[in-house]
């Protein structure tokens, strides 16, 4: 979504934009040039972790892509790296500036070091995500095991490291990436990102249905703590579930479910399109985010575009990004969120009064237009910089 709305901003600035990408790849404006870098897609393919045919491979990166996959580690950004360092002497050529969104690899490195000016976006540091899952982990197989599939951080932070500038989408995480990855404050630049107004909105014309909240689940790891919303959801009886995402049917998600006796009141309904998304904020009551830490929260924003009720923990950027806009209670309590939730039931039409007024507020706030003008002025400041 970040590369999708940022680069069809940047075009419509002026300004001549390529997207190189590993699978899966963008849906882009027509302005836009998407340059496919092809790789085996382990974790997203029809059949994730294993592996292809060899007669399939792409390239020869492929077979360290398998090698890495094979001993555990997530080797999407090495990988793709190995890709991108073929166009090195391409990108030297044609073109004014990198931005790299949060791959953070070798290849990048070297541009910066030969002088290219770069700027990376991070939208939070994951070695928070690694930190929540190591909390969890129910074994020292699985800690070590979390340990290797992260093996990419170490990386990622020495790159950084290199860039002229850090963009990333908040002030909670500026200074968790300056904490977390040893990067100097002063270097990071806070563009909050935007909301598509066109596509994110009311339907009045869909009736909203008694108790039903409505939840994404875009990645199956405890960061996003959807357990704490399926406790809350059996505290509250009157209550379903719709669960939005390619990742809300997890093993763990499915566990939860039978033990706490929810199969018939939880509907798992996998990755949408965003029209469906939309109708599916039309007609439930609450929109619930009860993540234990984000780097902003896309999902949060668009809902409040929709005109619903939100109900969002406090974990991570979400008290500053839905401040005063939604009731936000303390991450990683069933309890609380059960509590907030009921609270907005119990009061409803006041509830959705207020959604209404907040959705004027959102759009004012988080504009995908001023996150290209923010953009644009770290680029030229990048630019100074390098003496281009």
């Amino acid at each position: 979504m970040y590369t999708r709305y940022l680069t069809r901003e940047l075009a419509r600035l002026g300004h001549e934009v390529t997207v190189l990408s590993g699978p899966p790849y963008p849906e882009l404006d027509p302005e836009v040039e998407l340059r496919r870098l092809a790789s085996l897609d382990l974790f997203g393919g029809e059949v994730p972790f294993r592996p292809p045919n060899p007669l399939s491979f792409p390239d020869a990166v492929a077979f360290y892509e398998v090698a890495l996959m094979l001993t555990g580690a997530f080797p999407d950004p090495k990988a793709f790296g190995a890709r991108l360092r073929r166009l090195t002497g391409e990108i030297e050529r044609n073109f004014d500036l990198v931005h790299d969104n949060q791959s953070l690899n070798w290849a990048v490195a070297g541009l910066a070091a030969r002088g290219m000016p770069s700027i990376a976006s991070i939208h939070h540091p994951i070695t928070v995500d690694r930190r929540l899952a190591l909390e969890v982990a129910a074994s020292l197989k699985a800690r070590v095991g979390l340990h290797r599939f992260f093996g990419f951080l170490p990386m990622q932070a020495k790159v950084a490291r290199q860039m002229s500038r850090v963009i990333t989408v908040s002030q909670v995480s500026a200074l968790d990436i300056a904490r977390e990855m040893g990067i100097p404050r002063s270097r990071i630049a806070v563009v909050p990102i935007g909301v598509d107004p066109e596509v994110f909105r009311p339907l009045p014309e869909i009736p909203r249905e008694p108790g039903l909240i409505c939840t994404t689940a875009s990645a199956a790891v405890p960061m996003k703590g959807l357990r704490y919303l399926l406790e809350a959801v059996a505290l509250l009886p009157e209550t379903r579930l719709v669960i939005i995402g390619p990742h809300g049917g997890s093993s763990d998600v499915a566990v939860l479910i039978e033990r706490l006796g929810l199969g018939e009141r939880v509907q798992l309904a996998g990755a949408v399109a965003l029209e469906e998304m939309v109708r599916t904020y039309a007609r439930s009551q609450v929109a619930v985010i009860p993540s234990l830490y984000e780097g902003f929260s896309l999902p949060a924003v668009e809902a409040m575009a929709c005109g619903i009720p939100l109900v969002a923990s406090s974990g991570g950027a979400l008290a500053e990004v839905v401040g005063g806009l939604a009731a936000t209670v303390k991450p990683g309590s069933g309890r609380l969120l059960a509590g907030a939730i009921g609270r907005v039931l119990e009061r409803y039409d006041e509830a959705l009064a207020r959604a209404e007024q907040t959705r004027l507020e959102v759009l004012k706030r988080y504009s995908w237009e001023r996150a290209a003008l923010l953009t644009v002025a770290e680029y030229t400041r990048a630019l100074a910089g390098s003496g281009a």
